[in-house]
């Protein structure tokens, strides 16, 4: 009886944790969080790539594309529903990228060390471990998804997972980012029933923790705001990820679009199936309107 319920405890324990999927393809799981069901280009796909589906509490809560070599995300895909929450203290670490066979739920190294009885190096071949961030001079664990533009506490716990994070120097994660994350997003989408959002990392030439951990040179996000189940507008941000910088640029999706390719090599980069809003952008900017009337226009019902 005493085994059954120490069984029965486990079981709980893990549905309580956050799980995530290491899946084939996002064509055919965790879709809702990428505009009408569809993924960026293959353009931003690294060499040794997995995609993950990050679920906590039995529930998607955004989705992560991550780059195994650099040891850090490529992008995050999310909705953008900010409120309250509390932030979670600790970083969980990927289980399926260590092993396949191992659980999908997202998980403290101790943990996993405890489980399967490996070591910290043993995660770390895979992916970012928390020692990789404790010398880091200057730098910051920098949310591509970031707590502060979830709700309730689940989903705010979810984006503490280091598959989720990049070096991102201080002066920008504290400063203009955060701007652009706390104000600017605020007040582009309002009027917007839903935000889908892809915020991504470019490779850079420097890394920390001896060359395990890449520190991206731009970070970026992508924005496509949706108004009765159409698309409304669309815009980008970016910015150098560097010690003396501290700048945001906001710009029109098709230039965030055509800097990237330029910073992946040339490569066409589309970020929202059909450009999201590219040929609708600002057709409602400043029209004080009900929801209502706004959704005849957009609709013609």
């Amino acid at each position: 009886m005493l085994g059954l319920l120490l069984l029965l405890q486990v079981l709980v324990s893990c549905l309580r944790l956050g799980y995530s999927e290491v899946v084939p393809s996002f064509k055919t799981s965790c879709t809702k969080f990428f505009y009408e069901k569809t993924p960026p280009s293959d353009s931003l796909r690294p060499t040794n790539a997995a995609r993950i589906c990050q679920v906590y509490d039995n529930k998607y809560r955004f989705a992560t594309l991550y780059d195994r070599n650099r040891r850090i995300p490529v992008y995050s895909a999310y909705k953008y529903q900010p409120g309250k929450g509390s932030r979670y203290d600790r970083w969980f670490v990927e289980p399926q990228l260590i092993n396949q066979n191992y659980r999908r739920y997202m998980d403290t190294e101790d943990s996993i060390i405890d489980t399967y009885g490996i070591t910290s190096a043993d995660i770390g071949k895979s992916q970012a471990i928390d020692q990789d961030y404790v010398d880091a001079q200057g730098l910051d664990r920098g949310h591509l998804c970031p707590s502060g533009h979830q709700t309730g506490d689940d989903n705010k716990t979810a984006t503490f997972t280091l598959t989720n994070i990049v070096p991102q120097y201080s002066t920008l994660n504290q400063g203009a980012w955060k701007e652009y994350e706390d104000i600017t997003m605020a007040q582009k989408t309002q009027g917007c029933d839903t935000t889908y959002v892809i915020t991504g990392a470019v490779p850079g030439n420097t890394d920390i923790s001896n060359g395990r951990v890449n520190v991206p040179s731009h970070i970026w996000s992508a924005a496509c705001c949706v108004k009765c189940n159409k698309p409304l507008r669309a815009w980008g941000a970016i910015a150098e990820n560097e010690r003396s910088k501290n700048k945001v640029k906001v710009l029109e999706l098709l230039d965030l679009e055509n800097r990237l390719a330029g910073l992946y090599g040339g490569k066409g980069v589309t970020l929202f199936k059909n450009a999201c809003a590219r040929n609708k952008a600002h057709i409602l900017d400043g029209e004080a309107s009900d929801d209502f009337s706004t959704c005849q226009r957009i609709t013609g019902y």
